[in-house]
C-alpha cells in the first residue's frame, strides 16, 4: 500500500536556510509578525491533516471517480465531502487570503508549502477548493465592493467554490473565438448562454453554492480577445447578504471519463440564459481572466511538486525493501538472498532523477511564493515592480518545466517498482496518470513556451531575463568567496551567458521570421528552467557546505545528501542543456519545410 509523509525538513530547509523567509516577511508590514515557530507549526499540522485525511481518499476517488445521476447531478467519490468539511472547520482553505473576508493573510510561500502538501496527499480532491483560489484572486482584484462582501466572503470561508468556466468545444487555447453569449437585462444582470467544456470542479456535492466565473461575449463586443468580458454566474443565487435564494438556469450535461484525477469532476456547462453579473470593465474581462490563469498555472505547478515527491517517497521505499539480485561490485546484504535494488546504478539514477528535480522545484516554486508576497505585500513600489517582473517571466517556467519534470518523476517511480508500478495497489500508476493532465490543462507546456519566449523575453527585449540574471548573481554572491563551490558557480555561470547570447540570437532570427520563435520556444523553456534549477542546486550546495563547515548540529546526512544531490544533477541532468541549446539554434526550416501533404 502507498504512503505519504509531509517533507518537513526539506521544507524547512528551503523556508529558513535557503530563503531565510522570517527575515524577508518583516520587511512587509501585513507578515511582520510570523516567526520560524509559526510557519513550523502551521506546516506540521497541516502535514497532518493531508496525511491522515487526504491521503487515504487518494485511491478512493481514482477507484470510484465522480457520478453523474442525470438532471445536472454529481457526486463526489466516498469520503471527499467529509474531508472537505473538516477542511472548511479548520479553517485551511482561508490560510493565504485577505482578513477583510474572513482570512488569515498568511504570506503565499506559506500557502504554496501547504499546497504542495495536499497535492501529494490527493490532487484530485485538492482541485475543488483550489479552483476557488482562481475564482477569489479575480473577485478579489476587480470585483465590486457589493460583490466582494457576498462572494469572496463566502468563497474565504469555503461555504462556497469558485471555478473558471473559459474553454468551449472550439475555444481553448484561443479564446479570442469563444461564442458563449451574456445578454443585458433591465436589472443590471445579464443572461448568459452556451457551453463550456472541461470545466474541473464544475458541478459537485462538496460545497452549498458554486460560483461560477464565465466567459462571453456583450452584444456589441469587438471581435476577438478585445470582446471578452468576464461574469459571476453562480449556481444559486444569493441576496445582498449572501443568503442563497432560486436554482439558476444551467446545468452540468455531463462529467467526462479521463485518464486520471478520477476524484475531480470535469464538467460539461450548459448555460440556458442563467442570470449573471459583470466583473470588472465590459469588453475587459481578459484581464480578469489572466487573473485567474496566472494563479491556476502557478497551483499546476504545485500540484506537479507534490506528485513527484509522493511518488518519490514511494519508489524509493520500494528500492530500500525490494531484493533483486546482487551488486555488480560483490553482495552487499550477505544475510539476505540478493541485494535490495537500490545497490543497482541505474535504480539510483532513476531515484536521483527524481530527489533532484522534486527538490529544486520546492525551491523555485518557495522562492516564488516569496516574490509573489514582495509584489503585493512589499512597501517599496521599486521592489514590488521588480519582483511582479520575475513572477511573470518564471510562471510559465513553473507550469512548463516543474509539471514536464513531474511527470517524469512519477514515470521513474512507477519503473522503480517494475511489474508492481504498474498495479494499482502500489498507487505508483495513478500518479502517473493523474500527473499527465498537469502538461496540458491552465495552458499545455507548449503555449507556456511560446509565452515565455515570445511575451515575457522578447517582448521587453530581455528585460525581466536581465532582471532575473541580477538576483541569481546577487544571491550567490556570499558563496563565491568559498574556492569549493566553483564546482556549481562556474556551470550556473556559464549556462547564464550561454541563455543571453542565445536569446540575442533568436530574437534577431525572430525579426525576419516569426515562426523562428515557435521552433525554439520549448527547447527555451526547458533551458531556462535548467538555469533555475541549477541556480536552486547552487545557492543549496552553498547552504549544505556552510552548515557543515560549522558542525551541522548532527544534521551531517542531510546537508551531505545536499551536497551529492547537487553534484548528481550537475553531472548527469544539467548536460541536458547542450543539447536543448543546439535545438533551439536549430532554427525552423527543418520543421516548415515539409509540405502537409507529405506528412
Amino acid at each position: 500500500m502507498p504512503t505519504y509523509t509531509p517533507p518537513l525538513r526539506d521544507m524547512q530547509f528551503v523556508l529558513h536556510e535557503l530563503l531565510n523567509v522570517s527575515e524577508g516577511l518583516r520587511k512587509l508590514p501585513q507578515h511582520a509578525d510570523i516567526d520560524r515557530d509559526t510557519i513550523d507549526s502551521i506546516l506540521e499540522e497541516g502535514g497532518k491533516f493531508c496525511a491522515e485525511v487526504l491521503f487515504p481518499l487518494n485511491q478512493v476517488g481514482d477507484r470510484e471517480g465522480c457520478t453523474y445521476k442525470g438532471d445536472g447531478v454529481v457526486t463526489t467519490p466516498t469520503g471527499f465531502k467529509e474531508a472537505y468539511q473538516q477542511f472548511v472547520e479548520a479553517g485551511w482553505g482561508a490560510l493565504g487570503m485577505d482578513p477583510d473576508f474572513g482570512g488569515q493573510g498568511l504570506p503565499h510561500v506559506i500557502h504554496s508549502a501547504f499546497m504542495e502538501m495536499m497535492n501529494s496527499a490527493n490532487q484530485a480532491w485538492t482541485m475543488y477548493p483550489g479552483l476557488s483560489h482562481g475564482a477569489y484572486n479575480a473577485l478579489h482584484a476587480f470585483g465590486t465592493p457589493e460583490q466582494k462582501k457576498v462572494y469572496l466572503t463566502k468563497l474565504v470561508s469555503g461555504e462556497w467554490t469558485g471555478t473558471m468556466c473559459l474553454t468551449e468545444s472550439h475555444a481553448g487555447t484561443d479564446l479570442g473565438i469563444l461564442k458563449t453569449k451574456a445578454e443585458p437585462n433591465a436589472d443590471g444582470s445579464y443572461s448568459i448562454t452556451g457551453t463550456k467544456i472541461f470545466i474541473s470542479a464544475g458541478e459537485h456535492d462538496m460545497s452549498k453554492n458554486i460560483v461560477h466565473l464565465v466567459l462571453a461575449r456583450l452584444p456589441d463586443a469587438p471581435a476577438g480577445t478585445k470582446g471578452i468580458s468576464l461574469f459571476i454566474v453562480p449556481k444559486f443565487i444569493p441576496d445582498a447578504e449572501g443568503v442563497l435564494g432560486a436554482r439558476n438556469t444551467f446545468k452540468c450535461g455531463s462529467i467526462e471519463h479521463k485518464m486520471g484525477i478520477h476524484g475531480n469532476a470535469t464538467c460539461v456547462m450548459n448555460f440556458d440564459g442563467a442570470q449573471g453579473w459583470l466583473v470588472g470593465a465590459p469588453n475587459k474581462g481578459l484581464n480578469a481572466m489572466f487573473v485567474m490563469m496566472n494563479s491556476a498555472r502557478l497551483g499546476v505547478g504545485m500540484q506537479s511538486v507534490g506528485l513527484a515527491e509522493v511518488a518519490y517517497q514511494n519508489s524509493l521505499a520500494y528500492a530500500k525493501d525490494r531484493i533483486q539480485g546482487r551488486s555488480l561490485t560483490g553482495p552487499k546484504a550477505k544475510e539476505k538472498a540478493a541485494d535490495p535494488i537500490i545497490v543497482h546504478p541505474d535504480v539510483r539514477r532513476m531515484l536521483l532523477t527524481q530527489k533532484a528535480y522534486v527538490e529544486a522545484a520546492r525551491a523555485f516554486s518557495y522562492w516564488a511564493g516569496l516574490a509573489i508576497d514582495r509584489e503585493h505585500k512589499h512597501p517599496d513600489e521599486k521592489v514590488r515592480k521588480e519582483n511582479a517582473d520575475l513572477v511573470a517571466l518564471l510562471t510559465p517556467v513553473i507550469k512548463g518545466f516543474i509539471t514536464d519534470n513531474g511527470y517524469e518523476c512519477t514515470t521513474l517511480a512507477m519503473q522503480v517498482l517494475g511489474g508492481h508500478g504498474y498495479i494499482a495497489e502500489w498507487g505508483l500508476e495513478q500518479h502517473v496518470r493523474d500527473a499527465r493532465i498537469n502538461m496540458i490543462y491552465e495552458g499545455t507546456n507548449s503555449i507556456q513556451a511560446l509565452d515565455l519566449l515570445g511575451r515575457k523575453v522578447l517582448g521587453d527585449m530581455g528585460a525581466k531575463l536581465m532582471k532575473f540574471g541580477r538576483a541569481v548573481q546577487e544571491t550567490i554572491k556570499p558563496f563565491t568567496e568559498n574556492p569549493a563551490m566553483q564546482e556549481f558557480i562556474a556551470p550556473l555561470n556559464s549556462l547564464q551567458s550561454e541563455v543571453q547570447k542565445m536569446t540575442m540570437e533568436i530574437g534577431q532570427k525572430a525579426m525576419k521570421n516569426p515562426d523562428e520563435v515557435g521552433a525554439a520556444a520549448v527547447p527555451y523553456l526547458r533551458l531556462l528552467g535548467h538555469l533555475v534549477f541549477s541556480f536552486a542546486w547552487c545557492i543549496s550546495a552553498g547552504v549544505a557546505m556552510r552548515r557543515l563547515a560549522e558542525g551541522a548540529s548532527g544534521d551531517e546526512a542531510f546537508y551531505k545528501s545536499k551536497l551529492s544531490t547537487a553534484r548528481f544533477y550537475f553531472a548527469k541532468l544539467y548536460p541536458e542543456t547542450a543539447a536543448l541549446m543546439q535545438q533551439a539554434r536549430a532554427g525552423s526550416s527543418s520543421l516548415m519545410e515539409l509540405e502537409e501533404v507529405n506528412f
